[in-house]
């Protein structure tokens, strides 16, 4: 049974359709390619994380678009959420 899913194969995060656990090993499908990403911390069903690394100022990549820029350096596994994404949609400042 999956635990994750990417939406789309340039994705750099999945999100969990389950609660996963520190230290936890998931499988997920990037394409046709199947990977496994050791959790870093506590991920809430709905949540995203990392599949590869994310480097601050970095676009985040969910569906196959940029939903934002990483405020800081996220290791793969680690919980991204909005204490290191800064969201880019809906706002009127930046392009």
């Amino acid at each position: 049974m999956e635990k994750a899913l990417v939406m789309h194969e340039n994705d750099n995060t999945a999100t969990a359709i389950r609660d996963l656990n520190e230290g936890e090993t998931v499988s997920v499908l990037i394409g046709e390619k199947r990977e496994d990403v050791r959790i870093n911390e506590h991920i809430l069903f709905g949540h995203k994380f990392a599949i590869r690394p994310i480097s601050g100022g970095e676009q985040v990549i969910k569906y196959g678009a940029s939903i934002g820029l990483a405020t800081d350096d996220i290791t793969t596994g680690m919980h991204v959420h909005s204490h290191n994404l800064e969201g880019a949609r809906g706002r009127g400042d930046r392009k």
